[in-house]
């Protein structure tokens, strides 16, 4: 299953998906899954992450809604997406730089995966020009 597909799928797009928009709607949907496991596990280490939580749980909710928002192809709300995938890539930096700090197996984990969604979200947000 692809969201890909469910995107090309779509009467508004008739088969044409923006790529780099396919490839951050996939990251995003992994990437706030990964990053609210992660704060789970930080949530039961010993030691105090608290910075980590939050960091990992913002990170989950800006990717939630800017993954919604990049698999609205009915209409056209272009600048909002853009400005958000733009936002997220941001966010998705901040918390890696974050897990990056910590020795856990599912920090590393959650900032790899931040980069990507980070790298994908930039890409998709170049690839959007107002009333596409």
């Amino acid at each position: 299953m692809s969201i890909r597909k469910m995107i090309a799928l779509h009467p508004d797009v008739e088969g044409h998906v923006n790529q780099p928009l396919g490839d951050a709607a996939h990251h995003l949907m992994y990437c706030a899954r990964m990053c609210m496991s992660c704060a789970d596990a930080c949530s039961a280490e010993e030691m105090d992450l608290t910075q980590c939580v939050r960091k990992c749980m913002d990170c989950a909710d800006v990717c939630e809604a800017t993954g919604k928002l990049a698999v609205r192809r009915s209409g056209s709300n272009e600048q909002v997406l853009k400005d958000m995938l733009e936002l997220c890539a941001r966010v998705c930096e901040e918390c890696a730089a974050e897990c990056e700090k910590h020795d856990h197996e599912h920090c590393k984990l959650c900032a790899q995966i931040c980069r990507e969604c980070a790298a994908d979200c930039r890409n998709a947000a170049a690839s959007i020009t107002p009333d596409q």
